[in-house]
């Protein structure tokens, strides 16, 4: 058994022993009575409480299979660091209903004059656990269930309609629905980056064009978090079902809408983050996705190629029937367009940048301009994966493929091959970004620059491309922690190396058939050499995600 060491036996034994008889239990938490947070992680709840003033002193959430230990360090921070408005000190007695904690404190504490005993009940902590769980009965569930099958359904809908392919963060969809005491919803949808994948939906034009002035021009992540919770909206959120940290990284576009599970909340102002929605939320909700949906099908070939002409469409969403009625009523709805809107929320990131550079001019310690970085050349979906090109296959693809774009020098054959990075897409998207890249002049040079999200606090290698029109692409985004990418990356930076800088970048067609991700000689479609530079010779430096909600 563990003992005290002598100096902390001293420093307890010097603080006031009060007459006051403490009641502790450790007892595991029933799932009901558990948050999410807890669910996944500790079990047990360790109390120590006056029994004489009835306040708690402490209380600790452990692991259900950790030891006795846990019960002394909870006791222990009750007796100097109490959490409740009470001075540090000894009681004169504690009074525990499990033999085994007995047995283990009185061992512990003999030292410290406070008496252990047994009593088969402990009335303060026995009501505290009831009141804990009277309260976890009383919570509401995340939705409505008379509503929760409809909107995951439709949820699941809007993600196989894949809004993000056609839509950016700042073309902006409003719905007018005129009930509920909401008069109109302005859709913003997350997914364009590849990264977050969502929609928005906010009950004020106001509350959106203010975020995004926010986001556009904070620099400090702590104000930017305020200003995340600032928004007035509601939101659902797309994660994978089987999500582990310990698996590669996969982007959420890549799976079916059966592995893809939606969340859904509310942001207020005063009410900060909420993830449960109440009935006229959940109604709202619902109606707005339906509209939606119903839009997207309608006008996806007006918004196709990043159009965004003026549109709008009138539908009658059917509402759930009530108990009351099995009459099904219906909900007019005006879904429209906002050209106007995208164009002020786009001229913000504009005149963002415009004032960046100025301000640069007057900075000595920032000389370098940080470029406007564009994430609209590689077609979503598409895979993106390092590796080698054999010398023989680069001369094959020299020669034969559809498009080459020789260096400027003679690359000499040294190592197992030239690096390249591979896109792989369908034959329609790979031959229109092989004319993009033609029209901006071919591929100038090539880097890897890091990458921060700030939220999960994930570290990123973005492989960035500049065009010969000096325009930077972000090609695509690596986990910098991952092990695999880690591997490759090392190898690539060698062969660049035995290249004397010099790399390349293949478009290969297959994303749909049998050669996904493992495209055939016969696939690559475009062979780019260019040179591989470091991030600051092309004037860019660590960059962060900034959020769009």
């Amino acid at each position: 058994m563990a003992a005290l060491n002598r100096t902390t036996l001293r420093r307890l034994q010097n603080l006031q022993q009060i007459p006051s008889v403490w009641e502790g239990d450790r007892r595991p938490l029933s799932p009901e009575s558990m948050s999410e947070e807890d669910m996944e992680g500790p079990g047990d709840c360790i109390l120590w409480v006056d029994g004489s003033e009835g306040v708690v002193r402490a209380m600790d959430m452990v692991a259900t299979d950790s030891g006795p230990e846990a019960i002394v360090r909870a006791l222990l921070r009750a007796i100097e660091h109490p959490q409740s408005p009470a001075p540090p000190a000894r009681p004169q007695k504690i009074v525990v209903k499990d033999r085994e904690i007995q047995f283990f404190l009185r061992g512990v504490l003999q030292d410290l004059d406070i008496a252990i005993d047994y009593v088969p009940d402990l009335p303060l902590i026995d009501e505290i656990f009831r009141g804990m769980q009277e309260v976890a009965l009383n919570r509401p569930p995340q939705l409505p269930p008379q509503y929760a099958e409809s909107l995951e359904e439709k949820a699941r809908e809007i993600w196989r309609a894949a809004p993000w392919d056609s839509l950016a963060e700042h073309q902006i969809i409003s719905i007018e629905i005129n009930k509920w005491d909401v008069n109109t919803i302005y859709i913003c949808v997350m997914g364009r980056g590849g990264m977050d994948y969502g929609v928005l939906l906010y009950r004020s034009l106001e509350s959106l064009t203010k975020f995004r002035q926010r986001v556009v021009n904070e620099e400090s992540f702590e104000n930017l978090e305020q200003a995340f919770l600032g928004q007035d909206c509601l939101f659902v959120t797309f994660e994978s079902i089987n999500d582990d940290d310990d698996e590669e990284e996969t982007n959420l576009s890549f799976l079916p809408a059966s592995s893809i599970e939606p969340n859904f909340g509310n942001l207020h102002p005063l009410e900060g983050l909420r993830s449960i929605l109440y009935e006229e939320e959940a109604l709202t909700v619902l109606v707005a996705l339906e509209a939606f949906h119903r839009f997207l099908r309608a006008s996806s070939r007006k918004l196709a190629n990043g159009n965004f002409p003026s549109i709008t469409s009138r539908y009658r969403i059917p509402l759930p029937q009530s108990e009351e009625s099995e009459e099904e009523t219906k909900l007019s709805v005006k879904v429209s367009t906002m050209p106007e809107v995208a164009d002020e929320l786009w001229q913000m990131v504009a005149d963002a940048d415009d004032d960046d550079d100025d301000n640069d001019d007057d900075d000595d310690d920032w000389e370098i301009e940080m470029p406007l970085l564009r994430d609209d050349l590689v077609p979503p979906n598409s895979l993106l994966s390092l590796g080698v090109l054999p010398w023989e296959t680069v001369d094959f693809l020299r020669a034969n493929s559809n498009f080459h774009q020789p260096a400027t020098v003679n690359i000499e054959p040294l190592g197992d091959g030239l690096p390249v990075l591979l896109i792989q897409t369908s034959i329609p998207k790979a031959k229109a970004m092989v004319k993009d890249l033609r029209d901006v002049g071919g591929i100038k040079s090539f880097c890897f620059n890091s990458g921060e999200d700030p939220f999960s606090e994930q570290h990123y290698d973005l492989a960035i491309l500049q065009a010969h029109s000096d325009e930077l692409y972000l090609l695509g985004e690596f986990l910098a922690n991952d092990r695999v990418h880690g591997a490759a990356r090392k190898k690539w930076d060698v062969r660049c190396q035995n290249t004397q800088g010099w790399c390349g970048i293949i478009i290969a067609k297959g994303i749909t058939g049998a050669s996904r991700g493992n495209p055939q000689y016969k696939d690559m479609m475009a062979l780019f050499e260019m040179r591989y530079v470091s991030p600051k010779e092309l004037g860019i430096g660590p960059l962060q995600l900034m959020p769009m909600f």
